[in-house]
């Protein structure tokens, strides 16, 4: 019987149940104790590890991860609820009813797919997986869970208008980075969509523009500026092909185009200029779309350096879209002379941030040897300025 198998059963939904909030710290403690009431010892350690992917899943899933099922690599490549809801809206808005969601993992898209009304034909090749997927869908009426390899199913006899297609992207928790190596291939993938009159394929966020097709629309996503992926939408979801980002702050959303014409067309070079009283940092999915020229025309910036995502300006702007930094002095590329500079000015908190440099920010953290008595705080930001390595002093503001 697998994990997921013993879970599910009377004794395994039981256990579950009796299980206090997950502490790494607990876990032998908590083992003996569950072990003098009878448990199984396997029935237990699969109950504590069950345990810890819901502890991790709940960034991802808040407090619903506590009555769902994961597996390891379930946890690492699952959807984000709050942005599989924008997968969702993506398919109503081509006016889809029912997704083919291949590959589905433990279910996370799906859930999405299925809580806006779409109907959901949920494919899974492994099976304890599969076994996830059907628990976490089984409030779902709208969603069906197919145990198979779907290389070998006739996918237009399920009569679906859309497909949703997340490859594996990961092996034994490895992150797989060539896409032909993605399971299944990228191009595999691609070939597929061209059944459905909509389809979108979830695809790491660092995938270079060549493997993009010019014809489709690919969106950057990011939540609280970490960048979590980019989904490459085809057919009726690509009404306009080019590329965008999604930048999700809180109960914020804000899509950005990079007015580009084809998924593939290279991002347009900015001209650097003199670094101003504010540095900006993009939003990561902004970055990765390409958008830094349209974002530097709309608010009169430019890079410090050739191809250097750190942006300035004589002007204060307030987006969801730009990190600001208010500079206060620009230093030599120095560790003693930026050491020097911070105790003379009783700086002893500080945040190191860099581009373009090979810079160790731990290493320096190390050397710059801060006095913890000192309490003025101070962002420092390791990149070129017009081609020289400096050292920016700044302070968000």
């Amino acid at each position: 019987m697998s994990m997921i198998d013993a879970l599910l059963s009377a004794d395994g939904k039981h256990l579950l149940s009796q299980l206090p909030p997950y502490d790494p710290q607990n876990v032998f403690s908590l083992t003996t104790q569950l072990r003098a009431s009878g448990f199984d010892p396997e029935l237990i350690a699969a109950a504590l590890t069950q345990s810890r992917l819901r502890d991790k899943a709940a960034s991802k899933f808040g407090p619903f991860a506590q009555e769902m099922f994961f597996t390891a690599d379930g946890v690492e490549q699952a959807t984000r609820l709050s942005v599989g809801v924008h997968h969702a809206q993506r398919f109503r808005a081509a006016h889809a009813q029912h997704v083919i969601d291949l590959g589905c993992g433990i279910g996370a898209d799906s859930m999405a797919f299925a809580g806006l009304g779409l109907h959901v034909s949920a494919i899974e090749q492994d099976g304890d997986t599969a076994l996830a997927a059907r628990a976490n869908l089984s409030p779902f009426p709208e969603a069906t869970v197919i145990h198979a390899d779907g290389r070998e199913l006739d996918l237009a006899e399920l009569r679906a208008d859309a497909l949703w297609l997340d490859p594996a992207r990961r092996h034994n928790g490895q992150r797989i980075n060539d896409p032909e190596h993605w399971s299944p291939a990228l191009s595999t993938a691609l070939t597929l969509a061209k059944d459905f009159p909509t389809a979108g394929i979830k695809v790491a966020p660092g995938i270079d523009y060549d493997y993009l097709p010019p014809n489709a629309h690919v969106q950057w996503i990011s939540v609280n500026g970490d960048l979590l992926e980019a989904v490459i939408w085809l057919g009726e979801a690509a009404p306009e092909p080019g590329r965008s980002a999604l930048v999700i702050h809180d109960q914020q959303t804000t899509a950005y185009d990079a007015q580009v014409t084809s998924a593939d067309s290279p991002a347009d070079m900015v001209e650097p200029r003199e670094l101003a009283h504010y540095l900006y940092e993009p939003d990561p999915a902004i970055i990765r779309s390409g958008a830094i020229a349209r974002l530097c025309a709309e608010f009169n910036l430019a890079p410090v350096s050739h191809n250097i995502a750190y942006l300035s300006g004589a002007d204060a702007h307030d987006s969801p879209l730009l990190t600001r930094f208010v500079v206060d002095d620009v230093l030599p590329f120095d560790v003693k002379k930026v050491r020097a500079y911070l105790g003379s000015r009783g700086i002893g908190v500080v945040e190191i941030k860099k581009r373009g440099t090979t810079i160790d920010p731990a290493l320096w953290r190390k050397k710059l040897k801060l006095n913890p008595k000192n309490t003025a705080q101070a962002t420092l930001i390791a990149t070129p300025i017009e081609g020289h390595h400096r050292i920016v002093v700044a302070h968000r503001g």
